[in-house]
């Protein structure tokens, strides 16, 4: 029986304020709603029994308190390529804001003025990427929503512009991993909720 294909779990943080009305959060560093932080705790319950060989957060509070709710404090590495991408400008503005500014802007396709470009998140989780693969088990990667978006497109040899296609709800559970072996990636889950309950 040949060895199981490591898996890599994808934890979006829980809910703060602007992800709850739809505000750009980049660098802000927010904190949980009090929601935000129930649903953390459920995704820690949804983890229960699968073991990690590493665990790693951006640096955010979001995500830091999301890893520490969740049961992993202990364990978790900060990684600063984990961080959100950084809207620049269009920090804390909604998508109709910027498009009303700048009609038919696409985060994934455009980046933000003063902040990244999509080929530099793109950059950064190339380079997620390539730590996560050298890890032999499962690895558990405490992050936020457009960053994840990119990682997964990124994992997947994709270009940066087709994160756009990979929705994430807050404490939403996803999992990238492979088909048959390490040079067929695949997305095993995506945006599991099913463990977050109003």
């Amino acid at each position: 029986m040949s060895e199981a294909l490591p898996i890599c779990y994808l934890a979006r943080h829980g809910e703060t304020d602007w992800s709850l009305n739809g505000r750009h959060t980049g660098l802000t560093d927010l904190p949980l709603t009090e929601r935000g932080e129930r649903n953390a705790r459920r995704l820690g319950e949804r983890l229960v029994g699968i073991p990690f060989a590493k665990v790693f957060t951006s640096p955010l509070q979001r995500a830091v308190r999301t890893c520490e709710l969740a049961g992993f404090a202990a364990t978790a590495e900060v990684d600063r390529d984990l961080v959100e991408w950084d809207y620049g400008k269009y920090e804390g503005l909604r998508t109709a804001e910027i498009q009303a500014k700048c009609p038919g802007w696409e985060l994934f396709r455009d980046g933000c003025p003063g902040g990244e470009s999509p080929e530099q998140v793109a950059a950064r989780a190339d380079r997620v990427v390539n730590r996560l693969r050298a890890i032999k088990g499962n690895v558990l990667v405490f992050s936020s929503g457009h960053f994840l978006r990119m990682l997964a497109a990124r994992w997947l040899g994709l270009e940066p512009a087709t994160g756009r296609l990979f929705m994430l709800n807050t404490a939403s559970l996803s999992a990238l991993g492979y088909e048959h072996k390490l040079s067929q990636p695949v997305i095993r889950l995506w945006d599991d909720t099913n463990h977050v309950r109003d």
